[in-house]
C-alpha cells in the first residue's frame, strides 16, 4: 500500500472511530449557528459513514458519476432540510437514515454498477431522509441558513473522503476487489447494527 493511500485510510478510519453513535434523532444535539452546522455531521455514525459512502459509490461508478452522485445527495438534502424546518412530518426517518448506510455498505461491497441516473435517484432517496432529520431538529427561531451554510460544506467533505479512498484504490485487481468488499461488509455491518437500534 502506498504511503498516500495508508495516510488517506487512516483518515477515514479516524474520522470513523471519532464520530459517536447514531445522532439523526429528532430534537437531538446543538444545530444553532454555522460552525454547529458543520460540525454536526461528524457527530453520528450513521451520517458520517452514509455520506463516505456516497463518495465511494460514486468513486466506484466512475465518470460523471464522481460529481453527480454527490451533487444529487447535497441538492436533495437542502430541499429534505428545508421541508423538515417546515413542520411537515415523514415517518421512519431514523430508519431510512440507518436502511441508506445499510444499502450504500451493499452496494460498495458488492461492486454494483447501477446506471448514474439510478445512483443519483438512490442518493437523493438516501439524502431526503438525513436531511429532514437536520431540518427538523433545528431549534424553533434560530438560523436555519447558517446552519445549512455548515452543514452543506461538512457533508461535501465526507462525500470528498469517500471519493478520495474510492480513487486511492488500486483501480483493479485482487486488492481492490478484497478492499472494496471489506469497505462494504463493515458499512453494511455498522447499518444493520443501527436498524436494529431503531426498534
Amino acid at each position: 500500500m502506498k504511503p498516500a493511500t495508508r495516510l488517506t485510510a487512516l483518515a477515514g478510519l479516524a474520522t470513523v472511530l471519532s464520530a459517536s453513535g447514531a445522532s439523526a434523532h429528532i430534537g437531538q444535539g446543538d444545530a444553532h449557528d454555522m460552525l454547529h452546522g458543520f460540525l454536526h455531521p461528524f457527530t453520528g455514525i450513521d451520517h458520517v459513514l452514509a455520506m463516505a459512502s456516497v463518495g465511494l459509490l460514486a468513486a466506484q461508478l466512475g465518470g460523471r458519476a464522481v460529481w453527480l452522485v454527490p451533487a444529487s445527495f447535497l441538492t436533495m438534502m437542502v430541499v429534505s432540510g428545508a421541508l423538515g424546518m417546515s413542520g411537515i412530518a415523514l415517518p421512519y426517518v431514523d430508519l431510512g437514515i440507518a436502511l441508506s448506510v445499510v444499502a450504500l455498505g451493499a452496494l460498495i461491497a458488492t461492486q454494483a454498477r447501477p446506471s448514474v441516473a439510478v445512483a443519483m435517484g438512490l442518493a437523493g432517496v438516501f439524502a431526503a431522509f438525513h436531511g429532514f432529520a437536520h431540518g427538523a431538529e433545528l431549534p424553533a427561531g434560530d438560523s436555519g441558513v447558517a446552519f445549512a451554510l455548515g452543514f452543506i460544506p461538512a457533508t461535501a467533505l465526507l462525500h470528498g473522503l469517500g471519493l478520495t479512498v474510492g480513487l486511492a484504490l488500486p483501480r483493479s485487481g485482487d486488492v481492490r476487489a478484497r478492499a472494496v468488499k471489506l469497505i462494504g461488509a463493515g458499512i453494511a455491518f455498522v447499518g444493520v447494527g443501527l436498524v436494529a437500534a431503531t426498534f
